[in-house]
C-alpha cells in the first residue's frame, strides 16, 4: 500500500507540496507551528494524544486536502510506523519532521523515581529518536528535522532532573543526525524555547519563585509566545536556513545568555532562607 502512494501531492499550480509532520500539534507550540507551516503552503500531518484538539486543528486550518491528523501515544511502539504510513498514504512524501511533543513539571534528581525517569525519556528522547529513524529514510535532499529542546539543555536548571536528561540527549542526537545525514542534504537542528506562554506555563506564573527566576531574569519586556517559537521552526524549514545544520537556536529573550535582573529584583530586600 505504501509503495502505491508515493506519488507526491501537487498544488493546483502543479508544483509539489512539501509535507511536515508535527508532534504535539494539538496545542501550544505544536499548534502554532502547524498554522505557520500551513501558511507557508505545506501539507500538515498533525500528531497528538487528544482527538478533540486535533479536530480543532483540522477545523481551524479548514483544508482537508492539506491536513491529516493522527491521535496516538507518541511513546507507543507502533506510533512511528503509523505516523509515517499516514503521511505517505495521504501526501506521498515527507519533507519536514518537527519533534515537539513533551511534558513538564519534572523533579530534581534525588526525587525522581524510575517510573518518572522512564516516562520523561520515553516521550522526549526515545519517541523522537524512533520517529526520526523511521522518517529519515523517506526524506530527500532539502528536507529537515527540527527537534524542540529547551534552555535546560543549554544551561543547568534547578529541578531539571529527567527533563534535562531527555532534552540534553535530544540535543546530542540532533548533532549526530546533522553529521550523519547532512551530506545527503538533510539538515537537523534544535529550537530551545525558554519560558513560553502555554497553558501549563500560565498556571506556573502564579508561583512567585517561578516568576522571579524567569520574568525578573529575562531582558525582554514580555515573555515568549508560542508564535515566537513557531516562527523560528518555520525559518529552519525555509530556504533561508538551507546552510544551517547541527545548531541550537535558543528563543528565550536572553534569559540563558545574560545576567539580567529587573529593577524590581535588584531593589528587592534580601531575605534569609529558612533552614532545610
Amino acid at each position: 500500500m505504501l509503495e502505491t502512494s508515493r506519488v507526491a501531492m501537487k498544488s493546483s499550480g502543479g508544483e509539489k507540496v512539501e509535507v511536515a509532520i508535527i508532534t504535539g500539534a494539538g496545542s501550544g507550540i505544536g499548534l502554532a507551528t502547524a498554522k505557520q507551516l500551513y501558511g507557508m503552503g505545506m501539507a500538515i500531518v498533525g500528531v497528538g494524544r487528544d482527538p478533540a484538539k486535533l479536530a480543532a486543528l483540522e477545523s481551524e486550518l479548514g483544508d482537508p486536502a492539506r491536513t491529516a491528523t493522527l491521535a496516538v501515544d507518541i511513546a507507543a511502539d507502533e506510533a512511528p510506523q503509523a505516523i509515517v504510513a499516514l503521511a505517505l498514504e495521504r501526501f506521498g512524501r515527507i519533507d519536514f519532521l518537527i519533534n515537539n511533543a513533551g511534558i513538564g513539571s519534572p523533579k530534581p534528581l534525588h526525587e525522581t523515581d524510575d517510573a518518572t525517569l522512564d516516562h520523561f525519556l520515553g516521550i522526549m528522547l526515545r519517541a523522537p529518536f524512533r520517529l526520526a529513524r523511521d522518517v529519515i529514510v523517506h526524506m530527500q535532499p532539502g528536507s529537515a528535522i527540527v527537534n524542540v529542546t529547551s534552555t535546560y539543555a543549554v544551561v543547568g536548571g534547578r529541578r531539571g532532573g529527567a527533563y534535562s536528561a531527555a532534552k540534553g540527549g535530544l540535543t546530542a542526537l540532533t548533532l549526530h543526525m546533522a553529521c550523519e545525514y547532512g551530506a545527503q542534504g538533510i539538515r537537523s537542528n534544535c529550537v530551545a524555547p525558554g519560558v513560553t506562554l502555554t497553558e501549563m506555563v500560565r498556571e506556573r506564573l502564579n508561583d512567585k519563585a517561578f516568576r522571579r527566576m524567569n520574568v525578573e531574569m529575562t531582558p525582554s519586556p514580555r515573555l515568549g509566545k508560542v508564535e515566537d517559537i513557531a516562527s523560528t521552526i518555520a525559518f529552519l524549514c525555509s530556504p533561508g536556513a538551507a546552510y544551517i545544520n547541527g545548531q541550537t537556536i535558543v528563543v528565550d529573550g536572553g534569559w540563558s545568555s545574560t545576567k539580567y535582573l529587573s529593577p524590581e529584583a535588584l531593589n528587592a530586600e534580601w531575605v534569609q532562607a529558612p533552614d532545610a
